[in-house]
């Protein structure tokens, strides 16, 4: 028998842990530079407090305004788990709030990331839990159903499957697939590495910027030496 819209897959491939710690540290910037630039979230689904966080997605489709699968989704979650929410956008509703932020965190979920709104925001900006959503909504949530755990998801632009690696900073969240994994990792931290190069040029004024003239050469840009004369 099968249900549609209304069931569970209990288990999850997750990445190595070893490899999921490796990106601490790294911006999502980095990481989205070394996926093409197209792996992002939309900068809709924002974050809410300083809280930065990696780790695997637990992934749920929910209907408009309900939570009763983000409920069963918190039991199934393991320590490092993210829950990750296809709320389908919804605004009239927020769908958590802070007794289920508090109870994940104290599970050793690092955080949830909703298309959609939560509520508590002032228990929000101070907690060491990552929030990441579309907006707040005081209006409180149904626990009805139907919906669906462990399934791929789309959220704010981005197919989600369960499993994925999610990394979030203040700019936002960026999706990588489990057999990418290690190849962006490594691109990933050659250019962190990078930067920083950049970063101690730029303090002792040595940085090269001569590919600009490069560029607009090879593009065959015209450079004038005079006014502009309308």
């Amino acid at each position: 028998m099968t249900n549609p819209g209304f069931r569970i897959y209990l288990k999850v491939n997750r990445p190595d842990k070893n490899l999921v710690n490796r990106f601490e540290g790294i911006p999502v910037a980095n990481i989205a530079d070394n996926m093409g630039r197209i792996s992002c979230v939309d900068t809709a689904i924002k974050p809410f407090n300083d809280y930065k966080m990696v780790g695997p997605a637990i992934t749920i489709k929910a209907p408009l305004g309900d939570n009763l699968m983000f409920h069963k989704a918190m039991e199934i979650a393991q320590e490092g788990d993210i829950i990750v929410v296809d709320g389908e956008g919804c605004m009239n509703h927020s769908i958590c709030g802070e007794i289920m932020m508090r109870y994940a965190k104290k599970k050793g979920i690092k955080g949830f990331i909703i298309d959609g709104c939560f509520r508590d925001l002032e228990a929000v900006e101070t907690m060491e839990f990552g929030v990441y959503a579309r907006g707040v909504q005081p209006k409180g949530p149904y626990k009805n159903g139907p919906g669906e755990i462990n399934v791929p998801i789309n959220i704010g632009g981005q197919v989600v499957f369960p499993g994925d690696l999610v990394c979030c900073d203040s700019d936002g969240i960026v999706v990588i697939r489990p057999k990418d994994i290690e190849h962006v990792l490594l691109k990933a931290e050659k250019h962190n590495e990078m930067e920083k190069k950049k970063f101690a040029d730029i303090d002792e004024g040595v940085l090269n910027k001569s590919w600009i003239d490069k560029v607009l050469i090879e593009k065959k840009c015209e450079i004038i030496d005079d006014y502009y004369n309308c």
